[in-house]
């Protein structure tokens, strides 16, 4: 028994002595961890302000997470040296008006804006909705025309956000996202609806042209004709297409509780679109 002590004890003190050898031999893994956590630590924090109506709360996102939101931010996690802390300030159905007034009113919002790094808005969608709404008396005969003023009005108020949020971040990337016609497959009759989109996009455009480190995301092209790019049953088929056919066109990027806002797949291709934006301009 005391033999087979001695021959264990032999035994583990070799392996030791092997152990205490290779130590020497080869340097040590700690110093390669340590540095890998100290890059860790030092990563950017970029601050994301998202501001905004139904399409920055995220409303037909079945994740309830925030529709495009989240997708840009992660997008910018993983693409840069950077950790994203974002705030979601975004309500469905805020008129540039509401947005206005919110922003101006709301402590958390005051602070989210002064201290962004980047800052997103969605915008003038509801702004062409109420026009519509005003107007419902003579929805039949309306035109691009009816929209000239309250688009001019519209302007002004989009300045004004602007010029809110320079006064106390004069230095932050804002990123306005463009708007989009939702009506063009299942209405393709209503082709006022297209121009009106377009001369609105092209007003908001204006207005961010003129602002420092201000860029204009356009969506519709990306949107409306759904995931395929299909053209509406009037344009792709002969006139004496059925009502009842017309009817079964529908957007597969639109959340189908509405037909109307983005679907999961519609707010990632969003997110994308402003995340080339923000990678061409960085």
């Amino acid at each position: 028994m005391k033999k087979r002590l001695l021959e264990l004890a032999g035994f583990v003190l070799a392996i030791l002595l092997i152990f205490g050898i290779l130590l020497l031999v080869f340097p040590a893994a700690k110093s390669e961890f340590r540095g890998q956590k100290a890059t860790q630590k030092t990563e950017k924090t970029l601050n994301y302000a998202a501001l905004g109506d139904s399409l920055t709360e995220g409303v037909g996102d079945a994740t309830g997470e925030g529709g495009f939101v989240p997708l840009f931010a992660k997008q910018l996690d993983n693409s840069y040296n950077v950790t994203v802390d974002y705030e979601n300030f975004g309500k469905a159905g805020d008129t540039s008006a509401q947005i206005y007034a919110r922003m101006t009113s709301q402590k958390k919002i005051e602070a989210g804006l002064k201290k962004a790094d980047v800052i997103t808005i969605t915008v003038g969608g509801n702004d062409v909705l109420k026009v519509i709404r005003e107007n419902i008396s003579k929805i039949s005969t309306l035109n691009a025309k009816d929209f000239t003023q309250p688009a001019k009005a519209y302007q002004k108020r989009v300045r004004k956000i602007f010029s809110t949020i320079r006064k106390e971040n004069p230095n932050a990337q804002i990123y306005v996202v463009g708007i989009y016609n939702p009506f063009y497959l299942n209405f393709p009759n209503i082709k006022v609806m297209q121009t009106v989109i377009d001369n609105w996009n092209t007003a908001t455009k204006s207005v961010v042209a003129s602002e420092k480190n201000a860029y204009f995301v356009p969506i519709n092209d990306l949107l409306y004709k759904g995931l395929d790019g299909k053209q509406a049953i009037e344009e792709s088929s002969s006139s004496t297409t059925s009502e009842s056919s017309t009817d079964t066109v529908q957007n597969d990027l639109l959340y189908t509780g509405d037909h109307f806002h983005p679907n999961n797949i519609g707010y990632q291709i969003m997110a994308s679109a402003v995340f080339a934006s923000y990678k061409k301009e960085n």
